[in-house]
């Protein structure tokens, strides 16, 4: 039987922390481009660069008018992220997936970084096979790398 929607409990948001929302996510080249010129960890699941700095194109003289300002300046503070997985991965299917596994990955572990920072994560082949533990605990790994590496260098 059909029911209700509130019978089969379909109705429950859900919690953002669960889903990288469109606005944190990166999608143009030269904000890649700039990501991949950062600082780089990796492992044999993943790869992950990361550029501190705000992205290209979002200079100050592109701040947002006074009637903006209190929306879109929380907006422009966020960590945004960007996933490239590429055909040495798998099939569409498979890469898809990837995809889907690390975005809810990385937006439970965004408050780990800097805000305003640019992130790319890089899938390997072997991540492919691989359960979303495992690809949480080699994200942990390259993340808490990448976070040393800033504390020695500060």
């Amino acid at each position: 039987p059909q029911g209700s929607l509130r019978a089969v409990r379909l109705t429950r948001a859900i919690k953002e922390s669960a889903v990288l929302p469109t606005t944190q996510r990166v999608r143009r080249r030269e904000e890649f481009q700039a990501a991949f010129r950062g600082k780089r960890a990796g492992g044999p699941l993943l790869a992950v660069h990361v550029a501190p700095e705000p992205a290209p194109g979002r200079a100050a003289s592109d701040s947002p008018t006074s009637s903006q300002e209190a929306s879109d300046m929380s907006v422009d503070a966020r960590v945004r992220v960007g996933f490239v997985v590429s055909k040495a991965v798998g099939g569409a299917v498979v890469r898809n997936t990837v995809k889907r596994r690390l975005r809810h990955l990385m937006a439970a572990r965004t408050s780990r970084l800097v805000p305003g920072s640019l992130v790319v994560v890089r899938a390997n082949p072997a991540a492919a096979g691989a359960s979303s533990a495992a690809l949480g605990a080699a994200l942990d790994g390259v993340l808490d790398r990448i976070a040393r590496r800033d504390a020695v260098t500060s």
